[in-house]
């Protein structure tokens, strides 16, 4: 061959292997593939047999031919490039391997030399995620522009033993059509397989390619099945008509109820996003819901919901959560995401977080979904404007010890008092008109160790409050209220905590005990009863609360008097893989007004082991075992005779085949806190994996009391590597709440790299959590 001839080589050598990789790679946009001709980068060229016919003015490498340039390798059985008509061909056994990983092969190529247009047959790609293209044949049109005919689409690996089965899923085109000055593919007469069987029919579909992150288009459509909505089928399109922007519009069709129309727009900025949604219907049939409800006399109904957060720094943040409806259950009953809970919590919010302190600024208004048009659940609930959180710790030890402090200032406002008609006497968990509490609290507590070992730790505390009171006067209350005008009441603490701790070790393993002692001296809750309570209402008394210096949970209640509490917690660790704990003790009221026992706008206290001097005992207990068993119970023992007053006792096994757990609940009557009978409950919740790809799982809550399975649902899950298909059924039956859908079937399709599916999907994410 002439010395002449061996630079044209080299470059239309070059020109080839670029042209594979343009025309064969039906995920890759052409313009991305491109490379210069005229590049420095050098062409390696291998081959049995290298060949220039002057005559013909063909080049010809044969046998085990091997090309590498620019990160790409090619290998073929023989490459043909004719200089007078400017075609190059390459054939049999044709394989590209690009820069990124991904596999091309072909069984022959045809182009030009300026790479307008050539055809290609047998073509297969494999792509680094485990995607799969093949198709009969190719043509390349223009520069930005390639056609694959009878095209098969698929993100499932072949089977390990019959390589030649149809895949789990496939999509299959008479035509596609790769567009890359739109990155985009276009599939035309398009045929969505799953297990071998045609499920759904597509004349033309668009999606981007893989280079492309956002994309305006449909995505894939939802299905939903409901008991008084029918079946609903919703088309979501989404919009990305900015890099900082985008929006998703979706039409949903009833069968029952006709079609919903949802837009959500998005918007991010350099410290934050926002989030505007509205969604709105014209009922056909509202006659199909329970007469007398806000979902059977309303036709028109819709909603608008807004939420952003923004951070100004790294510490401090900004944000809301707002949702306005046109009646009280619109957006639970057509399950609007994120909008159906029962209780939808409208919240503007200010943090701030450092190393040693804590701000949060927050208003509330709980929108109440509920279908009864009579219901003032809403109007009894309080209107939080604003609650505000301060704490601080000092960064440096004052008096050798730890003070923090604490402030909260609280504003809360309701038009319709908030009776708990349960109660004996009327309880009021809420008065209707304007409370106002401002609270500063300081502590400071130290630990000192003995020399045998005992470690003393003395607490000091001092607490202010200030009420502005603006209220009803609640009617048959028998406490001495306060509701007008402004009122404070101080608190001062001076408590002492002992522990003991010992460490005893064997050959088996390792153990903790310690024994615990505390005394608080104090004067009586000032005001006791005297004043609304907010947020003290959900007393529990259990171990876990059992050494507090206030067991109440919350602002409103402080607790009083000389009280003693004593107790021990143990650990263990053994050396077979086991692990113990426990806690147990008891409380005593010594001197003064026992806060527990007095008078309260929702009795607080009552019936809670600690309404009198003596209280009940408290325990708890737990075991992890190795072989995936754990165990744990919480009791309160009557302090008299020992009868159990309540407990939560649960058994967890897991594995990797098997997840279950079942808990018992026992609660007995409590009278004066508006609980009149007794409360027996057993939870279970299932899930067991059949194999690496199926599973089932199920949930099931009975009332033993009324004999009612009051929450029930069983499904089952398929997934693979390339797919997850789920299906769900559940129910609820609660007289208390009221919903229009007691019933629900739920389903997920999902496809890798295409998308769900889904049929009520919610459903089943909430039996598989």
């Amino acid at each position: 061959m002439a010395v002449s001839n061996r630079e044209s080589i080299r470059t239309r050598m070059a020109r080839l292997m670029t042209g594979v990789a343009l025309c064969a790679c039906f995920l890759t946009a052409g313009a991305a593939l491109a490379q210069d001709a005229s590049s420095d980068e050098k062409l390696q060229l291998s081959s049995d047999e290298l060949v220039y016919n002057r005559d013909s003015e063909v080049v010809t490498a044969t046998g085990a031919v091997q090309i590498h340039y620019n990160g790409y390798s090619m290998v073929a059985q023989r490459v043909d490039y004719d200089q007078r008509t400017g075609r190059m061909s390459a054939r049999g056994h044709i394989e590209l391997i690009e820069p990124d990983g991904n596999r091309i092969y072909a069984d022959n190529l045809d182009i030009t030399d300026n790479f307008a247009s050539g055809f290609l047959n047998g073509l297969r790609v494999e792509t680094i995620d485990n995607t799969r293209l093949a198709a009969e044949s190719g043509e390349r049109i223009d520069e930005d522009t390639m056609v694959l005919n009878n095209g098969v689409y698929t993100a499932c690996l072949p089977c390990a033993s019959d390589p030649q089965r149809a895949p789990l899923w496939q999509v299959k085109a008479e035509r596609v059509v790769q567009n890359g000055k739109t990155r985009t593919i276009r599939l035309e007469k398009a045929r969505v397989e799953a297990f071998g069987v045609p499920i759904a029919f597509v004349p033309a579909m668009e999606v981007p390619d893989h280079t492309v992150k956002r994309k305006s288009g449909f995505l894939f459509p939802r299905m939903s099945l409901t008991e008084n909505l029918g079946f609903g089928a919703s088309v979501p399109y989404y919009w990305a008509f900015s890099n900082h922007a985008d929006a998703t519009f979706t039409a949903t069709g009833y069968t029952s109820q006709g079609v919903l129309l949802e837009g959500e727009f998005r918007q991010r900025f350099e410290n934050g996003e926002h989030t505007l949604r509205v969604a709105g219907i014209n009922q056909m049939r509202s006659e199909m819901f329970t007469s007398n409800t806000s979902d059977a006399e309303k036709d028109l109904r819709g909603l608008v919901a807004s939420k952003g957060e923004f951070h100004f720094n790294p510490r401090w943040a900004f944000g809301w959560n707002a949702m306005l409806q046109s009646d009280n259950n619109f957006a639970r009953t057509y399950d609007i995401e994120g909008l159906n809970d029962t209780f939808h919590t409208n919240q503007a919010y200010l943090t701030g977080k450092g190393d040693r302190n804590y701000f949060d600024a927050r208003a509330y208004y709980f929108d109440v979904q509920d279908a009864d048009t009579n219901n003032d659940a809403e109007k009894r609930q309080a209107i939080v404007s604003p609650v505000i959180d301060y704490r601080y710790i000092a960064p440096e030890a004052v008096a050798g010890g730890e003070l923090s402090a604490n402030f909260n200032f609280t504003n809360i406002s309701r038009t319709n008092a908030d009776i708990n008609a349960a109660l004996s006497k009327n309880g009021y968990r809420g008065l209707s008109g304007v409370n106002t509490r401002m609270t500063g609290e300081i502590e400071w507590q130290r630990t000192y160790t003995t020399p045998q070992g005992l470690l003393l730790t003395p607490i000091l505390a001092a607490r202010g409050d200030l009420h502005g009171l603006d209220v009803n006067t609640p009617t048959g209350y028998t406490g001495n209220f306060e509701g007008d005008g402004f009122t404070a009441r101080t608190m001062l603490t001076a408590g002492l905590e002992a522990r003991y701790p010992l460490l005893v070790s064997s050959s088996y393993g390792s153990h903790i005990f310690e024994p615990i002692a505390q005394v608080f001296v104090r004067p009586n809750e000032s005001h006791a009863g005297g004043l609304p309570n907010e947020d003290a209402q959900s007393f529990v008394f259990d171990a876990t609360n059992l050494f507090e210096r206030d067991k109440f949970s919350g602002y409103d209640r402080i607790e009083g008097g000389t009280r003693a509490n004593i107790g021990f917690r143990y650990t263990g660790s053994l050396d077979n893989g086991f692990t113990l704990k426990a806690i147990a003790g008891q409380s005593y009221q010594l001197a003064g007004q026992n806060s527990f026992a007095t008078d309260d706008l929702v009795n607080a206290g009552a019936n809670s082991g600690l309404e009198n001097s003596v209280s009940d005992y408290v325990a708890m207990a737990g075991v992890d075992m190795p072989n995936g068993i754990s165990l744990s119970s919480s009791v309160r023992l009557d302090k008299d005779d020992l009868d159990l007053n309540r407990t939560d006792t649960s058994i967890a096994y897991t594995s990797r085949a098997v997840q279950a757990s079942l808990t018992y609940t026992r609660i007995n009557s409590q009278p004066e806190y508006g609980d009149k009978k007794d409360n027996d409950v057993i939870q279970n919740t299932t899930s067991l994996r059949l194999n690496d790809n199926w599973s089932l799982f199920g949930a099931v809550t009975w009332d033993i009391n009324s004999d009612v399975l009051t929450r029930r649902g069983l499904g089952f899950s398929y997934t693979d590597e390339c797919m997850i298909f789920s299906m769900a059924f559940s129910e609820t039956r609660d007289a208390s709440n009221e919903k229009a859908n007691d019933w629900t079937v739920g389903a997920r399709l999902s496809f890798r790299t295409l998308g769900d599916v889904d049929l009520g999907a919610d459903t089943f994410d909430t039996f598989i959590e």
